[in-house]
């Protein structure tokens, strides 16, 4: 069974995952593989730096601080480079399932519901929180003001708009709370996978 795993930025997505692998639930964090795959792999880097010139990549090592800048305010440019990216990601995390022996894999990704993904999942759970908690945590993390941070809010649909596509609700506040409700999540996934 494969469940994604979505919310807007500094929703905690990546807490979330850690609680699911502590239950020992194989995720695969498609943000990471992306960067990875946009390092590694030449028809990727070949493609970013025809769309975003040269740039777009620190010596071997992409620039994030410069492809943000650019693509986070050109809802064009950022299709463009979703359509490098997003297939081999896919193909990428297709492979990875295919190694895994468990009752679910979870998917971690940021925009499911943005790129009309939902019918790759059996299941969907969507990680929540204010807005301004969520503007709060990535400022504190990738060190940008509140405009960089909005920029990418408005790239993503409301937690409203998504919510009633969800299976599965998290507001993740209280890691305490969210803990438990992660495993009765995993409760009800294993039940439905066996």
């Amino acid at each position: 069974m494969i469940v994604g795993l979505t919310g807007g930025i500094g929703s905690g997505k990546s807490t979330i995952a850690k609680l699911f692998k502590e239950l020992g639930v194989p995720v695969y964090d498609s943000d990471k593989e992306a960067k990875n795959l946009m390092n590694t792999s030449k028809p990727i880097r070949d493609s970013l730096i025809k769309l975003l010139g040269k740039k777009a990549y620190k010596g071997k090592v992409l620039n994030r601080d410069y492809i943000s800048s650019k693509v986070f305010k050109d809802d064009d440019l950022l299709s463009q480079l979703n359509a490098i990216v997003h297939p081999k990601v896919k193909k990428h995390f297709k492979d990875w399932c295919a190694e895994q022996d468990a009752p679910y894999v979870i998917q971690e990704t940021a925009l499911i519901f943005e790129n009309k993904a939902q019918g790759n999942y059996d299941k969907i759970i969507l990680v929540t929180a204010p807005v301004s908690v969520r503007i709060a945590r990535v400022m504190d993390r990738d060190e940008v003001d509140e405009s960089a941070v909005l920029d990418r809010i408005h790239n993503q649909l409301t937690d409203e708009e998504k919510s009633g596509m969800a299976d599965y609700l998290v507001e993740n506040i209280d890691l305490k709370k969210t803990s438990e409700s992660i495993k009765q999540i995993h409760d009800q996934l294993l039940a439905e996978a066996n």
